[in-house]
């Protein structure tokens, strides 16, 4: 199942040093797969990343296979990281989407 992970660049930062997301960062799941629901699981999760970094900073969500929701979650089932463009974002804006590969290189330029 996809689940969404909101984080900050801190939080983003900490998970890929440790390898693994705790398995208490909320996940947020669609209602079906439909893409529609994707994108509204997306920004709902977008949505709380702001609330974590105080509406103060890019918003960071991290997406992820799991098959079990109460777990943790390592870096082998990331699928994805979606973080905005721009340092002051508006909340309407879609994010920029970036292989899991490409977190280092994310966290160096942020």
């Amino acid at each position: 199942m996809r689940v969404y992970l909101p984080l900050t660049f801190e939080g983003l930062a900490d998970v890929d040093a440790a390898g693994s997301v705790p398995p208490d960062v909320e996940k947020f799941v669609a209602d079906d797969e439909s893409e529609e629901a994707e994108y509204a699981a997306l920004m709902t999760a977008a949505a709380a990343a702001a609330q974590l970094a105080g509406g103060t900073q890019r918003r960071v969500v991290l997406v992820a296979d799991v098959l079990d929701l109460a777990g943790g979650v390592p870096r082998k089932m990331w699928a994805s990281v979606h973080v905005d463009l721009d340092v002051d974002p508006d909340p309407d804006d879609d994010l920029a989407w970036y292989a899991t590969q490409e977190i280092t290189d994310l966290l160096a330029g942020r």
